[in-house]
């Protein structure tokens, strides 16, 4: 690959992992506290019944969020396997791996605000199938906080292994990615750590440097010293 294709292809990966923060950030942090209440199935279901254009929005945006992570994932793959195909494979496979999960919480979004508009159906059997699905919901996040940082380190090795990019920037993605796994891990074991949100840190300050980087630099020519 030539570098001018190079730093197209890094533009565009940039352009799609923007777009999946974008997408995460509404869908996720904006949208989703407006419909989905955790624990709560009376308050969701009347959520889902009140706000429909709200749910379906936020339905939107997990769509949008499934599409961004996947193309996210393949552009990646391309850009990095002439430096580390092993590595760029894992990158690319963890990322649609990642996108699969969130498709499960798409399933369950798209699935509940049907139930929650079904006339023939009784309340408490509505009550009954949201909390399964709000639980489905939250799960599938969740787990797929493991995906999302065994996405991030093989992507930061490859980083610190080829200085093509700033190797603190590489850092910052393994230790976000090991921080993603480690708090699943503590959540499903019952811990309470106060800290435990501040592990992903990290891989916040990671990502939102690598998209700049690639929309500013692209990627440096092997032989430049960064």
């Amino acid at each position: 690959m030539t570098n001018q294709s190079l730093q197209r292809t890094a533009r565009i990966a940039g352009v799609w992992y923007a777009l999946l923060a974008i997408s995460g950030i509404l869908g996720f942090l904006v949208f989703q506290p407006q419909v989905y209440v955790i624990s709560d199935e009376v308050k969701t279901l009347r959520n889902l019944q009140d706000q429909l254009l709200i749910a379906r929005v936020r339905l939107i945006f997990e769509i949008l969020i499934i599409i961004t992570q996947a193309l996210s994932a393949l552009w990646f793959y391309k850009l990095f396997k002439s430096i580390d195909e092993w590595s760029a494979w894992a990158v690319g496979v963890w990322g649609m791996v990642n996108a699969v999960v969130v498709m499960i919480s798409a399933i369950a979004m798209a699935s509940s605000i049907d139930i929650a508009h079904a006339e023939s159906m009784a309340y408490e059997t509505q009550l009954m199938q949201i909390s399964l699905l709000n639980n489905l919901i939250k799960h599938a996040w969740q787990v797929g906080g493991l995906f999302f940082g065994l996405w991030l380190i093989p992507m930061g090795y490859i980083i610190i292994r080829s200085r093509r990019m700033p190797i603190w920037l590489g850092r910052f993605l393994v230790l976000g990615g090991l921080g993603y796994i480690l708090n699943v891990i503590l959540v499903y074991s019952g811990s309470e750590f106060v800290l435990l949100d501040a592990m992903v840190i990290p891989a916040t300050i990671g990502e939102f440097w690598m998209i700049g980087y690639l929309f500013i630099y692209g990627i440096r020519p092997q032989s430049e010293e960064l």
